[in-house]
């Protein structure tokens, strides 16, 4: 873990705004999958996000990618980041509650830390890492239902497929440390977003349907809030609050995502979830507490002597 921050006001402010962009794009998902497909959600989110994006790096003047490696590195984070795990997550919620979905993003943190200590010299792996992922894997295997473990139903599958896309986030954030460092966080965005673009529209034509621009009022608002706040303006905010709070600090996002997921889904899809997604997101919960460190040290250095 990164060293911490202390965090003021308006820190916290854009902690929370992070968070609600995020767990908002999961009831904009839900709402855009009763007309378009997985993949085609996809290409719809990241072609729009990515377009925004490169507006900016153009008026910013940023300097352009030009080296073939770093298109190359951009290809496989598009894969990582954004097409297996958004493809992925989409094809859960056609089953799934949004808010269950959310809960198994929280995840992501836990197959984070797990990889990066497997293939990071620098990420070792402590014994308090150690136990926070089992209470996060606990935590998922609860939401899941014992029952739903080894049951190959439809939303069995769907919950898999969730966990999965978080396995792949997981792998996004050991490439990226590998082979976009010192790399602009703007350009990167951008160029995995363009990436992601140009693989999804040639499969969502294949695999589902045609590309089209005729779409109903309501699934052009969730495209244009998936893609343009939820993942352009989100990036932004992202790599800001990364500079002042510290990737540490960043877990705190983790745990508000799936409340407000969970809200939308409630009261404008009249989703509900089962008793168990609520135990397991209090262990995921209980697990990011451990990962991050800071309440446990402070209950040791309380502790009388």
């Amino acid at each position: 873990m990164s060293t911490q921050k202390h965090l003021s006001p308006s820190v916290w402010a854009e902690l929370f705004l992070l968070a609600v962009l995020w767990g908002a794009v999961f009831f904009a998902n839900r709402i855009a999958l009763d007309e378009i497909g997985p993949l085609t959600l996809v290409a719809h989110r990241t072609l729009w996000a990515a377009l925004l994006l490169w507006l900016v790096i153009f008026a910013t003047q940023t300097p352009l990618p030009r080296s073939p490696r770093l298109w190359s590195a951009f290809l496989v984070m598009g894969l990582l980041n954004n097409l297996i795990p958004f493809g992925l997550l989409n094809f859960a919620q056609l089953t799934i509650e949004s808010g269950l979905a959310s809960i198994f993003n929280a995840a992501t943190a836990f197959w984070g830390v797990l990889l990066a200590g497997l293939f990071l010299p620098d990420e070792r792996l402590t014994l308090a890492k150690t136990l926070g992922i089992g209470l996060g894997f606990s935590g998922v295997a609860t939401a899941i239902g014992l029952s739903h473990l080894t049951a190959l139903d439809p939303r069995s599958l769907a919950q898999i497929a969730a966990l999965l896309a978080t396995l792949s986030y997981g792998f996004a954030g050991v490439w990226a440390r590998k082979h976009l460092a010192g790399c602009s966080p703007l350009v990167a965005s951008a160029g995995m977003l363009t990436c992601t673009t140009l693989l999804a529209l040639p499969l969502a034509h294949v695999t589902e349907a045609p590309f089209t621009l005729n779409l109903s009022a309501p699934t052009w608002a969730a495209n244009a809030y998936a893609g343009i706040l939820g993942t352009a303006a989100a990036y932004l905010l992202y790599y800001r609050v990364l500079a002042a709070a510290g990737s540490g600090n960043l877990l705190v996002v983790t745990l508000l995502i799936p409340p407000v997921a969970i809200l939308l889904g409630t009261a404008f899809l009249n989703e509900a979830l089962q008793s168990r997604a609520y135990a397991g997101f209090g262990l995921l919960t209980l697990g990011l507490i451990v990962l991050d460190g800071r309440l446990l040290a402070r209950l040791r250095r309380k502790k009388p002597t």
